[in-house]
C-alpha cells in the first residue's frame, strides 16, 4: 500500500470542500421578533372598508458570519394560538459581518371571520402565543445567494394593552 503525501491530501480535501453546498459554509442568520403591536383592528360585517388588522412588528436580525449580507424576501405566515391568521413580509435589511440589525415593518393583514377571534384576543389585551413561519434569501456577496427556510423564524407570547373597550 502506498501513502499519499500530505500536500496531495490537502488538495483533495480542498477540492471536496469546494463542492460542499453554501449552506454548510455559512451559518443561518437568526431572526427574532423584538416587539409586535396591534395598532388597530376593523372587524368583518360592517359596511365600511375591508376588515384589517394593522400591526407594527420589530425584528432583530443577527448575522453570525464573517461576511456582511443583505437579507431579502423575509416573509412568512403569522400564527396566533396555532391558527394561521395571515402573511407577513419585511423590507430588505443589510447586516454587517457578525452584526445585528433592527428592522421595523408596519403590516396590514386582512381579517376574515376565521381569523377575527384571534385578533380580538389581542385587541382585548389577552395573552396569546404567536409564531412566524417562513424564510428568506441572503446575499453573501462573493458567495452568492442562499435560500433559508421554510422554518420557524420566531415565536413567543404576545400581550399588550387593550385597544378595544369591549
Amino acid at each position: 500500500m502506498r501513502l499519499l503525501p500530505a500536500a496531495a491530501l490537502s488538495t483533495a480535501a480542498l477540492s471536496l470542500s469546494a463542492c460542499a453546498p453554501l449552506q454548510q459554509i455559512v451559518q443561518v442568520p437568526q431572526v427574532q421578533v423584538q416587539n409586535v403591536t396591534l395598532t388597530s383592528l376593523t372587524l368583518p360585517g360592517g359596511f365600511g372598508s375591508a376588515p384589517v388588522a394593522n400591526l407594527s412588528m420589530t425584528l432583530e436580525v443577527t448575522n453570525p458570519n464573517p461576511l456582511p449580507l443583505r437579507m431579502a424576501n423575509i416573509a412568512g405566515a403569522l400564527i396566533i394560538d396555532g391558527a394561521a391568521v395571515g402573511d407577513v413580509s419585511f423590507p430588505n435589511v443589510d447586516i454587517a459581518a457578525r452584526g445585528v440589525s433592527t428592522q421595523r415593518a408596519d403590516l396590514s393583514i386582512p381579517v376574515t371571520l376565521n381569523t377575527a377571534a384571534s385578533f380580538l384576543k389581542v385587541a382585548r389585551g389577552q395573552l396569546v402565543t404567536y409564531r412566524v413561519d417562513g424564510g428568506f434569501t441572503a446575499n453573501f456577496g462573493p458567495l452568492g445567494l442562499q435560500q433559508f427556510g421554510p422554518f420557524t423564524l420566531s415565536q413567543g407570547q404576545w400581550k399588550q394593552a387593550p385597544i378595544l373597550p369591549f
